[in-house]
């Protein structure tokens, strides 16, 4: 009698439990975009006339319209003239930057004189500014200063307090001794450091840990610091940390099934970022022939961030003006050979080193301009970046089963890049931020 009363006490759970998600799936709000043009993100060619039904916040299915009937209760969305995309993913910002204005005391007044609510605030603006412009996707790729600012930041959004794009963070990064600001005061002055610092494979495991168990999704690694112009006319960069230094590093992070980026761009610094076999490399700026082929060998990601090294150049006449076209020239060689040997390219802006009240999708016209076809400019930052992210069809795609991030612009950005400068419309999660 007693094993019958339990097995009813089950059948009675199970079928309540079925009820109530079946319950949940029938009042999910359902809306059904009519799609112009739709770019799916993974395909090679756009569709016409197409018909998203999102139920909830995932996308249930994408066809012909001709042959879709609305559900009953549906809310319509006509898009019927605009471009449709999945919502746009930028794998290296920093919500805790704001393009410093040395008149104002630059990066250092950035950390020295602005307080961590005064900092958190504008990282709110920033999240907001990056939906806003169709990006329901963000690697924020360090601090600066700020801490675990940004996993605060990711938590206030995912609670719904504050509106702003999904976040992957890094929180502090990790540089050596020597290897990052604040630089140039009284050597007896301990002054505070825009990344944690550490010396020996033991200190680098050990940040490693501390960022992982504070909520740092990525590690994010410094492997070069200042940059000039050699003696024969090349970029020289300054390596910080070893191979065996990057190695503990990766090794726990990728324990913990999480990955490392690796910021590189030149020379010894770029050549043990490799070695030790970080995730991605970011900016790259001078990429030899022996660094391409490592990075297709071991399937290394690359977010090359081209926009941000044409933007406050010094003056030609000094050696930090020589520095700044040098990193500019090279850089486009390297992306340039990159793409041509199919390295794997991903998006990513550096926002916050440019101000944030600047396009995001300038990157797109740059990446465009150096010769890549504007879908593969497109794919670079939805089903590729996705697919660093490890969010392959959650992200990044137009498709039953992803989340319902979707965006449109009014032009063809296949004909027009800059057409995502101006997107008309945010869906992020199934509920729609931006209308037209």
């Amino acid at each position: 009698m007693k094993h019958l009363i339990v097995i009813l006490i089950l059948l009675l759970t199970l079928t309540t439990a079925l009820a109530q998600q079946s319950s949940s799936s029938l009042s999910a709000q359902v809306t059904v975009i009519h799609a112009g043009t739709l770019i799916d993100g993974k395909s090679d060619k756009p569709r016409h006339d197409q018909v998203i039904v999102v139920r909830g916040n995932r996308i249930e299915s994408v066809g012909d319209a001709a042959n879709a009937k609305p559900p009953a209760g549906a809310t319509v969305i006509d898009l019927s003239k605009e471009t449709v995309l999945p919502g746009l993913i930028d794998s290296h910002t920093h919500i805790f930057l704001q393009g410093e204005d040395p008149a104002k005391g630059g990066y250092d007044a950035n950390i020295l004189t602005a307080p961590l609510a005064m900092r958190a605030a504008r990282a709110t603006v920033s999240a907001r500014r990056a939906l806003e412009q169709g990006f329901t996707t963000m690697r924020d790729v360090e601090t600066e200063g700020a801490g675990y600012g940004d996993v605060g930041i990711k938590q206030a959004i995912e609670a719904g307090y504050i509106p702003g794009p999904r976040l992957l963070v890094a929180t502090r990064a990790i540089s050596t001794t020597g290897g990052y600001p604040l630089e140039g005061y009284a050597p007896e002055l301990e002054m505070p450091k825009g990344a944690q610092i550490v010396d020996g494979p033991v200190e680098a495991r050990k940040a490693a840990r501390e960022q992982l168990d504070h909520g740092a999704d990525w590690i994010k690694v410094y492997m070069t610091h200042r940059s000039w112009v050699g003696k024969n006319g090349e970029l020289v960069s300054q390596p910080t940390l070893t191979v065996e230094e990057l190695r503990a590093v990766v090794d726990e992070t990728h324990g913990w099934g999480k990955k490392v980026a690796c910021h590189a761009y030149s020379g010894i610094g770029l050549h043990r970022a490799l070695d030790g076999e970080c995730d991605s490399i970011e900016h790259g700026l001078d990429l030899d022939d022996a660094a391409i082929a490592q990075m297709l060998k071991q399937g290394t990601w690359y977010v090359p961030t081209l926009s941000v090294y044409y933007t406050d150049w010094a003056a030609a006449d000094t050696a930090d003006g020589q520095r700044d076209r040098l990193r500019a020239s090279v850089h486009e060689a390297s992306f340039k050979r990159a793409m041509k040997a199919g390295v794997k390219i991903v998006f990513g802006t550096d926002m916050g080193g440019i101000p944030w009240t600047e396009p995001i999708a300038q990157e797109f016209s740059r990446m465009v301009e150096f010769g890549m076809r504007p879908m593969d400019a497109i794919q670079s930052a939805t089903f590729r970046a996705a697919v660093m992210l490890d969010m392959e069809g959650k992200i990044g795609v137009v498709a039953p089963g992803a989340f319902a991030d979707i965006v449109a612009a009014s032009g063809d950005p296949l004909r027009d890049i800059k057409a995502l400068e101006a997107i008309q419309f945010v869906m992020k999660d199934g509920k729609v931020f931006r209308e037209k």
